[in-house]
């Protein structure tokens, strides 16, 4: 049998052992609390790099980080309405606002711009170099020569379909001969141009950001058709209870204060302005 006072001090050890496993565990914290949000954002956000300038100065501000899921503009929109999303940050005007009409937000705010360039082999094979990004379209139809599409329903093939209906050119009857879908973002969508030296429309900010030019630049720019407005929203938590709406709140004030576009418009590659802030316009 175990002496009495043995027992006493096995039993104090014991307890100073369940104390200090007690005093070291992290205090538990709800996930409503956390100080992080989700944000569904676009590929361009994200491959240009300006989340790496932009969400830092955000978090030294606010104290709240975000976490990114980059995708096209229509996934992250779907990844909202499906609730795993607190916030979005995208650039297709109209479905925008078909997402505040279906009541997933309650308002939507500009936040900046930049524009779509077309992109395309320095010997521009089909002659389409100038400032007219519809009659562009038509002369790489009629030449058959090759062209890559995203083709992810992202905000810059949207973009892209409306420009080649501006050109008279009717996908859903019959594809130019050299067009190609990736159902890619961005970065892939270039890197596939640059591998078989074809056109291709990108948003200016992932292009001045990409290293894999091969024969590639800018042959189209300047048509006005080709504006590219960002807006942020976010998620009604009528819709999902669960949405941070309060810390997604943050940053979407936060991203249309005069620090948030002056944080925008610093973000510079090569000494070029990436993003103009427009808030409020």
């Amino acid at each position: 049998m175990v002496p009495l006072n043995l027992r006493r001090r096995l039993l104090g050890a014991l307890l100073a052992i369940a104390g200090l496993a007690l005093a070291g565990a992290p205090p538990a914290v709800h996930a409503q609390d956390a100080r992080f949000i989700v944000m569904a954002s676009t590929t361009s956000t994200e491959q240009s790099g300006l989340f790496a300038h932009l969400l830092p100065a955000f978090k030294q501000a606010t104290g709240i980080d975000v976490r990114v899921v980059a995708v096209g503009t229509g996934q992250a929109l779907d990844q909202a309405r499906r609730g795993d999303a607190d916030i979005v940050f995208v650039h297709d005007t109209a479905a925008e606002q078909k997402f505040v009409a279906e009541g997933f937000a309650t308002e939507r705010r500009n936040v900046m711009y930049n524009d779509f360039v077309l992109i395309g082999p320095k010997a521009d094979p089909a002659g389409v170099k100038g400032h007219d990004i519809a009659a562009a379209l038509k002369r790489i139809a009629a030449s058959g020569q090759p062209f890559v599409s995203r083709g992810d329903k992202s905000g810059t093939h949207s973009a892209e379909l409306r420009q080649w209906k501006r050109a008279g050119i009717d996908l859903a009857a019959a594809r130019p001969a050299g067009y190609k879908d990736c159902g890619c973002g961005m970065g892939p969508a270039l890197n596939m141009a640059a591998a078989t030296n074809a056109y291709v429309l990108s948003d200016r900010g992932t292009w001045l950001s990409f290293k894999n030019r091969g024969e590639l630049t800018i042959l189209v720019e300047g048509d006005q058709a080709l504006f590219n407005q960002y807006g942020v929203m976010v998620v009604n938590p009528a819709k999902h209870p669960h949405a941070k709406a309060a810390l997604a709140q943050q940053f979407a004030d936060w991203v249309v204060s005069p620090a948030g576009q002056q944080a925008i418009a610093a973000y510079k590659i090569g000494g070029e302005q990436l993003f103009f802030p427009n808030a409020g316009r």
